[in-house]
């Protein structure tokens, strides 16, 4: 996975998201809810490492302003954890908490790429 540290790397993630899917995993580093969907979405993503997409991952207790301007830019309510697949620069899908599913994400992308 990427680190997004920086508002600038929203304009990057929308511009390969014109090539590629990108997905991007906001977590709290506080909430242990946040911390099961990481590892189990870190698990699912460790079988698949046949991924041709990138990942990023959002620290969003740091980097707050960022996962802010997400929710706007992208037009999605905040939530934590949460999942969103960014397809030629707008969220197709978001998930959160338990609802976060790799598997579900691949899917997605494959009717995308029809």
């Amino acid at each position: 996975m990427l680190s997004l540290t920086e508002l600038s790397q929203l304009a990057e993630i929308d511009a390969l998201s014109n090539q590629q899917p990108v997905i991007i995993f906001k977590h709290s580093t506080r909430c242990s809810i946040s911390s099961t969907a990481l590892n189990r979405f870190e698990r699912e993503y460790a079988k698949h490492n046949h991924l041709d997409y990138p990942v990023y991952y959002l620290d969003l207790l740091t980097y707050r302003p960022i996962s802010n301007e997400i929710a706007a830019h992208y037009q999605i309510e905040h939530q934590s954890p949460q999942s969103l697949l960014i397809h030629k620069g707008k969220c197709v899908h978001t998930a959160s908490h338990i609802e976060i599913n790799l598997a579900e994400i691949i899917a997605i992308i494959g009717g995308l790429n029809q």
